[in-house]
Formats: structure tokens, C-alpha cells, sequence
């Protein structure tokens, strides 16, 4: 019955989500980018990967482009092991200006899961043993409008993890609308709302993540950031929730290639002490 409800919730916010796209391809238009934001485009031209914060971009690949992102998380969990993440390894694949098919692995180990990726800690009590787990996700973004005036750009991205080692062995599935403005002088303001199904044991529940980065251009080459986010169970026995402060900044090496570094911190007691993430993006 618990599954039956998370699918049901899903395609809900799947079906929302996908509304105004259905509308725009019904009436022969496609999301492509306006005259001006192409123009754009082709003067700036530099790589945008979803690794730079908890927020994804609302930007895809690009029709035939590929984009390789990886990174290592540290978390500085409050009363289990610290958990260490890695290779975050993420292969886009743009099929059109608008649409991008993902494939990924990554691999876990420690006393919870890295809220790097909205997962929520498996056990908050002292002592808890060491876990080790990994995974493959897939899915898609697609952008559904660009920005207009007061509208923000908005996409969807919609994945599914299924693991490759370690204890469990159920799929889950994620999907996030991701919505934003670009201000004046190249400043971005980005916001999403993550709905994740998750389960321990024979306990099912949802996890939502509501997150909002305000990302800043330094110089050429720089761009620097501020970002909260939230994880929240919904649904789970014992309950969890975990509030995050973010900063960071990446540096572009060549407009198809960059570096970028992300810290942050728990706001209560069920967050982690701390959290590093380091890693990089190649466009081509």
C-alpha cells in the first residue's frame, strides 16, 4: 500500500511538471532558447553542471554534447561514522536543445547516507556499524520553458537508483522541478523541490528536499555561491529532518572545462557537523 501511494504521488508530480511542455509540443512549439538567450549563449558559452550545488541547473547538456561531472563527499556526521562518497560519477547526454539522458554510479560508505545526493541519515543513534553501498542512477532532465519576463526557466529531472552492492535492493525514484531567473550582471537564482521515495528495513517513506542557491559571478573565470537546503522525511516511524547552509565557488579552467569546491553546514541536531564536496565537469 505504501508503494502503491509513492508511485501515485510520483506520476502526479511527473504529469504537473510536464503540463506546459505537453501544451507547448501540442501547439508546434518547442522549449528551444528565444533569440536573445541564444545570442547569449553563443557569446558566453561556458559549461553548467548540476555538481556546483544541491540544486540542479535548469540548463541541459545541449544537442549533442556531452558532460562528464564527478566529486568525493566528506560528511562530518553528529553521532555515526563519518561517511565518505565517491566517484559521484554523472555521464549527460544531450538528444536536443531541451532534452538530456543521465547515467550514473556512485559508491557510500559510513554510519549514514550522504545528504549530498537527499538521502536521510539510515540510523541516528550512537554506534551505528559502518554501511557500504553503491549505486546506478538514470533518468532525464528536460527543459519545459525559458525565462520570460517574471517566469522563470523551468525544467524536470526524473531518476531512478537502483543498487549494485550493499543491503538493500529496492529501486527508488526521484523527480525535481527546478525553476530560476538570471538577474542583472549574470547573477543566477535557482530553486528546486526534490521528491525522493526511500525505505529502511520494511519501513516506506518519501523524502522532499526543497533547496534555493544564489549564484554569483566573480571576474571572468569565477562564480561563487550561497545555498540552503532542507531534507525531510515524510511518512517514516522516526521522522527526520535536516536544514543546511552552503557556500562555494567553481573556477573555469576553459569554457568546456571545470573545477569547484562546496562546503556546508547542519543547522540541527539531526544534520551533519559538516560537509565537503569537491569535483569537477568536462563538456565535449
Amino acid at each position: 500500500m505504501h508503494l502503491q501511494r509513492k508511485w501515485h504521488l510520483f506520476f502526479a508530480i511527473w504529469l504537473f511538471a510536464c503540463g506546459e511542455l505537453h501544451a507547448q509540443t501540442s501547439l508546434g512549439i518547442e522549449p528551444l532558447l528565444s533569440d536573445q538567450r541564444a545570442t547569449e549563449v553563443e557569446v558566453e558559452d561556458e559549461i553548467e553542471t548540476d555538481r556546483d550545488s544541491f540544486t540542479p541547473a535548469t540548463t541541459t547538456a545541449g544537442k549533442g554534447r556531452w558532460i562528464t561531472e564527478a566529486a568525493y563527499s566528506f560528511i562530518d556526521n553528529r553521532t555515526v561514522p563519518e561517511t565518505h562518497s565517491y566517484p559521484e560519477l554523472l555521464l549527460r547526454r544531450g538528444v536536443s536543445e531541451w532534452l538530456e539522458l543521465r547515467l550514473g554510479w556512485n559508491y557510500e560508505t559510513g554510519g549514514a547516507g550522504s545528504p549530498i545526493s537527499a538521502n536521510v541519515p539510515s540510523d541516528l543513534r550512537e554506534g551505528s556499524e559502518l554501511e557500504r553501498e553503491s549505486r546506478i542512477f538514470y533518468g532525464a532532465k528536460a527543459l519545459l520553458a525559458e525565462q520570460c519576463g517574471w517566469r522563470p526557466e523551468r525544467s524536470v529531472l526524473v531518476q531512478g537508483f537502483t543498487p549494485t552492492s550493499g543491503e538493500s535492493t529496492e529501486t527508488q525514484l526521484s523527480a525535481t522541478y527546478i525553476f530560476g531567473w538570471e538577474l542583472k550582471e549574470g547573477v543566477l537564482w535557482d530553486s528546486a523541490i526534490r521528491y525522493s521515495t526511500s525505505s529502511l528495513e520494511e519501513d516506506h517513506f518519501n523524502v522532499w528536499a526543497p533547496s534555493t542557491v544564489l549564484k554569483v559571478p566573480v571576474g571572468e573565470r569565477w562564480k561563487a555561491h550561497v545555498e540552503y537546503f532542507g531534507i525531510f522525511s515524510d511518512g517514516r516511524q522516526e521522522e527526520s529532518s535536516q536544514h543546511f547552509f552552503s557556500p562555494g565557488a567553481h573556477y573555469l579552467l576553459t569554457p568546456n572545462l571545470e573545477i569547484g569546491l562546496r562546503l556546508g553546514w547542519g543547522l540541527n541536531h539531526q544534520s551533519p557537523h559538516f560537509f565537503s564536496n569537491t569535483g569537477f565537469g568536462w563538456r565535449y
